[in-house]
């Protein structure tokens, strides 16, 4: 989320992507969660119209130029930020998307290819797959398997904020709003053939699985999210995930590269490393013997 104009500016002057982009230029497919529309006017979202009581992102379309320059090839648009302007901003956003010749993955129930890997999108809303329908995710996982070998399931889910680091092993509300549940929900999509899970949506790290020799990221944090959202604590630690995969999609190693966020707001490599040793240990106390090795440096292996 590069910044907003509604309901009063906070954008930044300069492209605050760039100080993470090297992993991003590096990787052989780069993707990301695109946290609300790209969007020039239109009219918020009746429910989210009380700037003072509710979170409404709106990033002007010129800010899509940055996500092309950092080197994401692929970003979701499937979560609860995605409709804040209503049809008219998920139009914008992918016509955006798409003039710069990025991928997006999660408008629609089919997915999207990218040099030869297949992603799909899933969040809570009515506009993207529904994470809470696992028997449907398990068909459309499904399906993908017939355009590729590879698919990626990336998922908007879980508990937002500080107290809500550790992966539950039941469901998740917030605010009234079923979350999912995100283990039965990523072991679902392993099982009918994703090759790997990425989640997104918490606004902290959570901890690392290995299953059936599949990884699965349930968190990565706030790794962009300009002007209004807290960075505090846990809140701003961040990092990008680079996964190697064999031909049938087996996780063979990782990387984690440390970030942290400081106000207002944009991704800067950390020396200090802190979130490879807040990753290591969410991933250890929640999954155990399933969970990665995690160096010091930040290497993942099996």
């Amino acid at each position: 989320m590069l910044g907003s104009d509604w309901p009063s500016p906070k954008l930044p002057r300069k492209n605050i992507l760039l100080p993470a982009a090297a992993p991003l230029k590096a990787a052989d497919i780069a993707f990301g969660n695109l946290e609300g529309p790209l969007c020039d006017g239109g009219t918020v979202t009746p429910g989210k119209a009380n700037a003072a009581h509710s979170y409404a992102f709106r990033t002007p379309t010129r800010y899509g130029q940055w996500l092309k320059e950092a080197g994401f090839d692929v970003l979701s648009v499937a979560n609860n930020h995605a409709s804040d302007f209503q049809a008219i901003g998920r139009s914008q956003a992918l016509g955006t998307l798409k003039r710069l010749g990025i991928a997006a993955a999660g408008s629609a129930s089919t997915a999207v290819v990218v040099k030869g890997v297949a992603f799909l999108g899933f969040a809570t809303n009515q506009v993207s797959p529904n994470l809470n329908d696992i028997a449907t995710a398990r068909r459309l996982v499904a399906q993908a398997r017939k355009q590729s070998p590879r698919v990626v399931v990336s998922f908007h889910g879980g508990a937002e904020g500080a107290a809500y680091q550790h992966v539950p092993k039941g469901g998740e509300s917030f605010y009234g709003e079923s979350r999912g549940e995100l283990r039965k929900f990523a072991h679902a999509v392993i099982d009918a053939g994703a090759c790997l899970v990425i989640g997104h949506g918490p606004h902290v790290l959570r901890g690392l699985e290995l299953y059936k020799g599949h990884l699965i990221a349930y968190s990565l944090g706030n790794f962009a999210t300009y002007g209004r959202m807290s960075l505090g604590g846990p809140m701003g630690l961040t990092c990008i995930l680079s996964a190697t995969l064999d031909d049938t999609g087996k996780f063979i190693s990782g990387q984690i590269h440390p970030m942290v966020q400081r106000s207002p707001g944009g991704p800067q490599p950390d020396p200090k490393k802190r979130a490879v040793a807040v990753l290591k240990a969410l991933s250890q106390a929640d999954f155990g013997k399933s969970a990665p090795r995690i160096a010091a440096s930040g290497s993942l292996t099996t």
